[in-house]
């Protein structure tokens, strides 16, 4: 799936109330995607915010995520499932529009389809990029990023395989199934809805037991 992402983490409003430009810039990818957006429903009653959107060659919002809980950060000092619990306890919904193989805009390329191997890698990865296994040098992150990459690519690939369970959790109050793994660093989920789009997520420190999805009402009220 060729896509870009654009960095838009939450920012801080401006003075007198008004929205920042950064903030502004944020809320108008997700704007400007031609599909809704899903985060976790109303049981889940703390921080939300905005994350990045990734787009197609031509420009067009193919996917984005939503955060819930506390904003996680990159640290060396946490793996989970080890003798220390997880301080940050946070779940990201990834949402990831449903496509067929499609010519490009200008008609110069062909653009990969999308299914739920795209939310299941999108969804590993994003758990990665939150992940610093303990006593690991800095100089062998990136080595070991470009590893476990791959290996997202590979377990999103057979989604079928020996590595995945079945949930089934609500999506807009009608019981999905969804494809579950656990690792020491997190879980990942993933899943397909019926309003033209697939579901990835992945989180730490929250369970994934016992969510529930639901449609955005209105995304611009997380800038």
């Amino acid at each position: 799936m060729e896509t870009t992402s654009g960095s838009v983490a939450q920012a801080p409003a401006a003075e007198g109330g008004q929205q920042a430009p950064s903030a502004r810039r944020t809320v108008d990818g997700y704007l400007r995607a031609p599909f809704p957006w899903y985060g976790l429903d109303e049981a889940f009653t703390g921080p939300r915010w905005l994350m990045q959107v990734g787009t197609t060659a031509d420009g067009a919002v193919e996917h984005g995520s939503i955060g819930h809980g506390d904003e996680p950060t990159v640290r060396n000092e946490f793996a989970a499932g080890g003798d220390q619990d997880a301080k940050e306890k946070f779940a990201v919904v990834v949402t990831v529009a449903a496509s067929p193989s499609r010519r490009s805009a200008d008609g110069t390329g062909l653009l990969e389809a999308t299914s739920v191997s795209s939310a299941a890698w999108l969804a590993g990865v994003g758990l990665l990029s939150f992940t610093w296994p303990g006593q690991m040098d800095h100089s062998l992150r990136d080595d070991w990023l470009e590893q476990q990459t791959e290996t997202a690519w590979v377990l999103a690939d057979d989604l079928d395989g020996a590595d995945w369970s079945t949930l089934s959790l609500p999506v807009d109050g009608v019981p999905t199934a969804f494809h579950y793994r656990e690792s020491e660093f997190g879980w990942v989920l993933a899943g397909s809805t019926s309003a033209g789009v697939h579901l990835g997520a992945y989180g730490r420190g929250m369970s994934a037991y016992g969510l529930g999805f639901a449609v955005v009402k209105d995304i611009a009220a997380y800038a």
